[in-house]
């Protein structure tokens, strides 16, 4: 620290002048003193008695001088230069205290044009310090508003604050990767206005985003309509599996009071799935020095990705991994097994409904097999491999239906976690039904019959409507 607030710190000034100026004239004095009786003893008759009364005269004659010195010139320095130093001291020390504290100096006299020399030009110094600071901070502050709606806040905060935070490189991380996608969001996109869609999806994000800063996830990037979220870093945290499969459940159980209010204001809603996964990963500024851009790279992303591709709208289906970080926390379904295309073993995952303490966080189970309402439509159905239609059309029948389930029997059953596609093969009064797109989540044997429990993934507004009314005709 440039200044104290100790006394001897503050009086350091004082002292040496003070006792610079004693010294001195008592040195005079003293060299004054010894000459005069050397001379006065070599050059005149004078007993030794005689010499040392004048020597002792002489003495007293030089304490008078000292003390007179002493106390004029102490009075000089402390009004004309000792106090106008103290009193700057004390300025400057309330202006490292509070910043904004007043520069003004008070002083009962006018100081020499040195030390006004100093005033003017501390203030002069501090004037421009503070112009500059507030520049430095409102530029920061636009620099944190502006890229902090690109970056996670916490990554501006160490770019800005961090020596190294700008150099391209990073470091490995065990961190919790969660990716969240709308379903049936390209079909979506096809039959609503773009405007409209548009502001839907940015009202969708937004309340996501705000789930997701409040579990302290970083938002890596929005891919269209998905959100690529990363928990454990900037900042490392211990729980960072924990906090991923909160933030996703709060975010499924958000979703359901969004598209109420979408229902009300005469929009589509939309279904979300969420895949999560923990393991190490490569976390810092990636690309070249035109563009750099802080994420995350490695294998635990690739998986993350593949677990979210088996979802349908209200799942949240965690790794192998994550599950162990948090398996005596949540309640989970029994594991699924898949071989995805280009990994060497099956992938395992497991699909959370609730999560205990400190949590507490429960979404309803939509998909379990059997429920619904018991309703035979005839319907056409396709095999999906991605975005592509593959094999011919096939035929089936519906059992029962609920709002995100279908029961029905297949002409040709197919495996756990297949896509389909579906359309009902007849017409209402002016309404024929759009395309349809479901997961198969689970097949068994009722009375020698395979039956197939098919989790929707999109279906158009209009379409569920007509359902619904059907439905509650049949349940009534």
């Amino acid at each position: 620290m440039i200044f104290s607030s100790n006394k001897s710190r503050k009086n350091s000034v004082r002292r040496i002048i003070i006792l610079g100026v004693f010294w001195r004239i008592l040195v005079i004095e003293i060299i004054l003193l010894v000459g005069t009786l050397l001379y006065e003893g070599l050059t005149a008759n004078i007993t030794y008695i005689e010499l040392l009364w004048y020597a002792l005269r002489i003495l007293s004659l030089v304490a008078i001088i000292i003390l007179f010195m002493m106390i004029t010139l102490r009075s000089f320095l402390t009004k004309k230069i000792i106090s106008p130093l103290e009193a700057i001291v004390k300025a400057n020390q309330r202006q490292l205290e509070d910043a904004t504290a007043s520069q003004h100096i008070d002083l009962l006299d006018l100081p020499p044009k040195e030390i006004s020399d100093i005033i003017s030009t501390r203030n002069h110094m501090l004037d421009t310090i503070l112009k500059i600071s507030e520049e430095r901070l409102r530029y920061q502050n636009l620099i944190r508003q502006t890229f902090g709606r690109y970056l996670s806040k916490k990554v501006v905060d160490e770019i800005l604050t961090t020596p190294n935070g700008s150099k391209i490189g990073g470091r490995k991380e065990n961190v919790t990767v969660m990716l969240s996608d709308i379903r049936g969001f390209t079909t979506l996109s096809e039959n609503t206005d773009p405007e409209k869609l548009v502001q839907l999806l940015n009202r969708y994000l937004e309340t996501m985003s705000q789930v997701i800063v409040k579990f302290d996830g970083m938002i890596d990037e929005f891919i269209g309509d998905a959100i690529l979220t990363v928990f454990g870093v900037p900042e490392k945290r211990e729980d960072h599996a924990q906090s991923a499969v909160a933030c996703a459940l709060t975010m499924q159980n958000r979703l359901e009071t969004l598209n109420e209010e979408f229902i009300k204001d005469g929009y589509p809603t939309f279904e979300m799935g969420i895949g999560i996964n923990t393991g190490l990963a490569l976390v810092g500024n990636i690309g070249s020095e035109i563009r750099t851009k802080y994420g995350i790279v490695g294998p635990t992303i690739n998986i993350t990705s593949r677990i979210e591709s088996n979802t349908i709208g209200g799942d949240v289906l965690i790794g192998e991994t994550t599950f162990e970080q948090t398996k005596e926390l949540i309640t989970v379904a029994p594991p699924q097994t898949v071989m995805m295309k280009g990994m060497k073993s099956p992938l395992v995952f497991y699909s959370v409904t609730a999560m205990g303490p400190p949590y507490n966080i429960g979404i309803k189970n939509r998909l379990e097999s059997g429920e619904g309402i018991k309703i035979s439509l005839p319907f056409n159905y396709w095999k999906m491999e991605g975005k592509k239609v593959v094999g011919d059309v096939m035929q089936g029948e519906t059992i029962s239906m609920s709002d995100h389930l279908i029961t029905a029997s297949l002409d040709t059953p197919l495996d756990p976690l297949t896509d389909i596609k579906l359309i009902f093969n007849f017409c209402t009064t002016a309404h024929c039904f759009s395309d349809i797109y479901l997961k198969v989540k689970s097949l068994n044997d009722q009375q020698g019959k395979v039956i197939n429990h098919l989790g929707i993934t999109y279906i158009d507004q209009k379409d569920t409507l007509i359902l619904k009314q059907w439905m509650a005709d049949k349940s009534s």
